[in-house]
């Protein structure tokens, strides 16, 4: 029987009111004054009169803030706004797919939907925008995947280079963020999955699938590739979710 901890957290483990409070003015303070990421904030002293707030209020904000990327303290320099990545959300997803147990794997399976329906939809988009080095580079990816498979070695760096670099000619930082941060998810929460030996080796050819499509310019001939990339990892979550 699991035991379980009901005592309540302290005021110290738990954000106030209050500095939930400051960490929003110090947000707008950011949006207001136009700053980028890599932009330096106003000393501490400053920034209590900025957002009309106590040095320990502030700092205690500014924790918050930087748990969440939105600002960057660099002891000895100052406090930055931050690059605003997506690192929240993959703890958020990541949590929820590990505590639902091999059971459900329901997190995982929607994390993979948003990965192929961004993939798909995105196909000729990403053909028009690719050049001769990008489409090189997928192609060298495909054949490392393919070659670590043969040998019977994991290639989970490799996979997540190819992705990237997939959508990285479409220029757009968003996009590129979220397939890092579904990607950190599935590549977190997978292991928890049965996988066959072959699942390795067909996950690398379907790779090279993609590249082949890239190559030949047929946005038809990617979306298909880019579903049947995904299909080993939706088996693994069918059998997970058999009784």
């Amino acid at each position: 029987m699991t035991t379980i901890d009901a005592s309540p957290l302290r005021g110290a483990e738990r954000p106030s009111p209050r500095r939930q409070e400051v960490a929003t003015r110090i947000k707008e303070y950011i949006l207001r004054n136009r700053l980028k990421p890599g932009n330096l904030l106003p000393t501490e002293t400053e920034l209590c009169e900025a957002v009309g707030a106590s040095r320990s209020s502030v700092r205690e904000a500014v924790k918050i803030l930087s748990a969440l990327d939105i600002v960057e303290v660099r002891h000895g320099h100052g406090t930055f706004v931050g690059r605003m990545s997506l690192n929240a959300l993959v703890e958020s997803l990541t949590f929820r797919g590990l505590l639902s147990g091999e059971d459900d794997h329901r997190v995982l399976a929607q994390v993979v939907d948003v990965r192929q329906t961004l993939e798909q939809g995105l196909a000729a988009t990403v053909i028009d925008a690719l050049d001769e080095q990008h489409r090189s580079e997928l192609s060298a990816l495909a054949d490392e995947m393919h070659s670590r498979a043969a040998r019977g070695e994991d290639f989970l760096d490799v996979d997540r280079a190819f992705h990237l670099k997939l959508m990285e000619p479409l220029g757009n930082d968003l996009l590129v963020q979220l397939t890092e941060a579904f990607w950190q998810v599935q590549a977190i929460v997978a292991p928890t999955l049965q996988t066959e030996p072959e699942d390795r080796v067909i996950t690398a050819q379907r790779h090279q699938a993609i590249v082949a499509a890239l190559t030949a310019a047929d946005a038809t001939a990617l979306r298909s590739a880019v579903a049947e990339h995904y299909a080993p990892i939706r088996a693994s979550i069918a059998r997970a979710a058999q009784p």
